[in-house]
């Protein structure tokens, strides 16, 4: 694959997730980055934007295997892992795998699961590899998370720990969209059944396992030169001394951005990244890993406004 058959490639998902999705081409650039990078992605917003809807529209668009677990708080490890039965027909025990066996998977409202189901996924995020009843078992190449969560719903709901958090690569925050995409979505459904289900749209898949690996290998051969990698490290390294940050990033996120970079580079036809290609993915890629301080509670500053900061200060590579 070259880098413009990539580009192509992207722009074939992009039109067709916009037959069902509008108003999101930023969260669905994101995504595109995340796929190409390898990454987990957490989508928050409020109810009705659309989250659940893109990430199925983003699955349909592709040819994997999808798997959806609808989170809620009477949810086992076992629900969402699988777990070992007694088969009385062959006297012997055989694996009912769960729905983390797949691809692409989407958790929907993740938070709303306790912790010790949301800790199902912490090994299948990092490893790629789910162990039971003491036995690995591998989940493809292509396996990855898309979560979505209600960040103004609090009743019955579960914070995912900082670990997870750590293993999602972009958190992706929806907002309502403006009124003239607001307006479209309505034109759009004015002109259809009301039954009409959003998902029934016509989505073709575009991209096989074939194709995506081979984006993938293209981003492989993309390299950071000396000084972008250190802008990487100065970016990271400052989050923790901070004065408003009570735990900053980690090297693994400071990992995965180095990757992320190296995608967006390549969905923009370039074999070579720039710092504005890091600069547009700092905050989606650390702004869910700070913890902040009670300085910055008490000022109402927010993970964003530090990381805005940051980039203002630290020295730009030339």
């Amino acid at each position: 694959m070259t880098l413009d058959e990539l580009c192509s490639l992207a722009d074939a998902i992009r039109a067709e997730i916009g037959k069902t999705v509008h108003g999101q081409d930023a969260a669905v650039d994101l995504l595109l980055v995340s796929l190409f990078a390898g990454g987990h992605c957490l989508l928050e917003g409020p109810p009705g934007t659309a989250k659940t809807l893109l990430a199925r529209s983003f699955a349909s668009a592709l040819s994997l295997d999808f798997g959806r677990i609808q989170f809620t708080p009477d949810l086992m490890p076992g629900d969402v892992l699988g777990t070992n039965l007694f088969d009385f027909q062959t006297s012997a025990f055989r694996l009912v795998k769960g729905p983390v066996f797949c691809d692409l998977l989407l958790g929907d409202e993740i938070n709303r699961a306790p912790p010790k189901t949301q800790a199902a996924l912490l090994q299948a995020m990092n490893e790629r590899f789910v162990t039971i009843d003491g036995a690995d078992h591998a989940l493809g190449a292509l396996f990855s998370v898309i979560a979505t969560q209600n960040p103004i719903e609090h009743q019955g709901t579960y914070p995912l720990p900082e670990a997870q958090l750590d293993r999602f690569l972009f958190k992706i925050v929806f907002d309502f969209p403006d009124a003239e995409a607001e307006l479209e979505i309505l034109r759009r459904r004015a002109s259809q059944p009301l039954d009409r289900d959003a998902r029934a749209q016509d989505i073709v898949p575009v991209a096989d396992r074939a194709a995506i690996l081979s984006g993938r290998t293209l981003v492989d051969g993309i390299r950071l030169d000396e000084k972008l990698l250190k802008y990487i490290v100065t970016l990271v390294r400052a989050t923790r001394t901070d004065p408003q940050v009570e735990h900053g990033a980690s090297t693994r996120a400071a990992d995965a951005l180095a990757g992320a970079v190296r995608a967006r580079a390549a969905l923009d036809g370039r074999d070579y990244a720039t710092p504005d290609d890091l600069k547009s993915l700092v905050v989606p890629a650390l702004r869910h890993r700070l913890i902040l301080g009670p300085t910055a509670e008490i000022e109402g500053r927010t993970s964003v406004d530090v990381l805005t900061a940051l980039m203002d200060t630290v020295e730009v590579p030339r």
